[in-house]
């Protein structure tokens, strides 16, 4: 079972007799999130608007695509992480409340699907024992596997919140309610890893309505009084790829700091070869405007204190591609994280469960805005576009092993017979970007048929977010690696940045936390290290 119900010749709209015209986007282009965060407008989750008057507000309450808001990744972070508390006030319900009041007299009075029917194959069977919507909780919280992290699990609770305050669920408002309660307790669901494949996180969605009710387990702090879930609250509760986008939210904002310090453990390497500055010069940028292109290139600039238009090299006329490229490779994973932030803006304010409850409308439409297809090939841009900035870092770090580069003994090693210095870190890198690689697989490539081959289609974004969260910390240990080699070329030749640049201040800061002593020893501490520079780097 999917949130789908399969094509039906039965009416695919359910209404009642008080249906409104349909509100525009134009009457209300601002909105109230959950997540908080700038009050922007619609346009720029880039989010396409329909025409005017077919723009359908899905609980009543002014709102199209993307909320008007436009909530951010960055915000469920922060809310998960408690960085911003979860605030509800009575205007963001009320969207949630009128849906769920159209949707309870809609079951009442005719067929919507999971409420008064079955679901997937069972879709055309009609139910009307109280019981079915608990059973179907029941029934779906099979998810199997290792538990969910109790951060992916909070993340899950922050995304199922602020989508139910689209008003396109039709549940009780008081689950949104108990959601944000949990989050500000510190409250985690015990969910388990597979239960869905991108057509809705079913198994753990429903083991999340068991919770609320009683029969499921929380961890972490206090959690929500039980609940009771009826068969208005199942289906609406469980049509969600919450966990999948809260994944994402995760995996994108870990890497974007990563993706910030890589542009600058770069620029140390570049220091570090005595590289070229040609490649970044404005007018290399200008003349291949990608946005992320140019803000590698004015990272690099900044960093190492270099002017706009620098002069050509003294030494070799060109580097190899890891320092020439950078901005090339670097460069597509900046816009690829844009690309992926815009699709999770419109994700977590979309009205994406099946029915829509449209109170403005007085329907339940029938549809498949629960497949998750744009967030799945978000996710898989987004791992392929970070598997070269980890081959291009491991690259340089084989670059700083080499004297040609830099003018020091293989491997960076001590004056000893043979020593081997950094060389194992090569290795380590290499193991690393290998299982990136693994990771970049397009999991939009997978196809499954379900529930007696109804649902015969699946984009496997969950999959795709799975993966997506397993990179930054392999990407994070091949960038310490390259920072480890970085500070210890310049340790020995006693090249040195600009004074007053971010180069300089992050190398007086590796020079103060990175071991001195060249000899032979296990480096596994100085990667660790490393590791935890990364954050800061990326500040500067």
């Amino acid at each position: 079972m999917a949130t789908g119900g399969g094509f039906s010749a039965a009416a695919p709209v359910t209404s009642f007799p008080r249906a409104r015209k349909p509100r525009v986007m134009a009457d209300n282009p601002f909105s109230v999130s959950l997540l908080g965060g700038a009050l922007v407008p619609a346009a720029t989750a880039s989010t396409p608007l329909s025409p005017a008057g077919e723009d359908v507000v899905p609980g009543g309450g002014g709102r199209g695509p993307g909320h008007g808001l436009a909530p951010r990744a960055a915000d469920v972070v922060r809310i998960v992480d408690g960085a911003r508390p979860a605030r509800l006030t009575p205007a963001a319900l009320a969207p949630a409340r009128r849906a769920w009041h159209a949707a309870r007299e809609l079951a009442a009075s005719g067929r919507v699907y999971g409420r008064s029917t079955g679901v997937g194959a069972n879709r055309t069977d009609d139910v009307h024992d109280a019981d079915h919507g608990l059973r179907l909780l029941r029934s779906h919280a099979g998810a199997i596997g290792p538990r969910v992290p109790a951060r992916e699990a909070r993340a899950l609770l922050a995304v199922r919140a602020q989508q139910l305050l689209a008003g396109g669920a039709g549940l009780d408002p008081s689950v949104v309610v108990a959601l944000t309660e949990a989050l500000r307790e510190g409250a985690a669901p015990v969910l388990h890893t597979y239960g869905g494949v991108g057509t809705g996180d079913l198994g753990p969605l429903a083991q999340l309505g068991l919770a609320l009710t009683g029969e499921g387990a929380w961890e972490g702090g206090t959690p929500p009084r039980p609940m009771a879930l009826d068969s208005n609250d199942a289906l609406a509760l469980i049509s969600s790829n919450a966990l999948a986008i809260g994944r994402a939210c995760l995996a994108l904002e870990e890497s974007r700091t990563l993706l910030r310090a890589a542009n600058g453990i770069a620029a140390l390497s570049l220091l570090a070869v005595d590289g070229s500055a040609e490649p970044f010069a404005a007018p290399v940028a200008a003349a291949r405007p990608y946005r992320g292109q140019l803000l590698a290139s004015a990272r690099v600039r900044d960093w190492l204190g270099l002017p706009a238009r620098p002069a050509p090299p003294a030494g070799r006329i060109q580097d190899p591609f890891a320092f020439r490229c950078l901005p090339q490779t670097l460069g597509p994973a900046y816009d690829a994280a844009d690309a992926l932030d815009a699709v999770l803006a419109v994700e977590l304010s979309a009205a994406a469960e099946n029915p829509l409850i449209s109170a403005g409308d007085g329907a339940a439409y029938h549809h498949g805005n629960f497949y998750a297809g744009q967030l799945g090939l978000a996710l898989d841009s987004f791992r392929l576009a970070l598997l070269p900035v980890a081959r291009s870092a491991a690259a340089r770090l084989a670059a700083l092993c080499e004297p040609a580069f830099t003018g020091l003994r293989p491997f960076l090693g001590d004056t000893a017979t043979a020593s081997s210095g950094v060389m194992i870190l090569e290795y380590a890198a290499a193991s690393a970007v290998a299982e990136t690689q693994a990771l970049a697989q397009p999991a939009s490539l997978g196809h499954a048929v379900l529930s007696r081959g109804v649902e015969e289609q699946a984009g496997f974004a969950s999959l795709s977010a799975a993966q997506s969260l397993r990179v930054p910390p392999l990407l994070r240990h091949v960038l310490g690696c390259e920072l480890v080699a970085a500070v210890r070329a310049l340790r020995m030749s006693g090249r040195a940045p600009l004074p007053g640049t971010p180069a300089a201040r992050a190398l007086a800061l590796a020079l103060d936390t990175l071991p001195a002593d060249p000899r032979d020893r296990p480096l596994t501490t100085d990667v660790a290290l490393a590791e935890e520079l990364v954050g800061r780097f990326a500040e500067w």
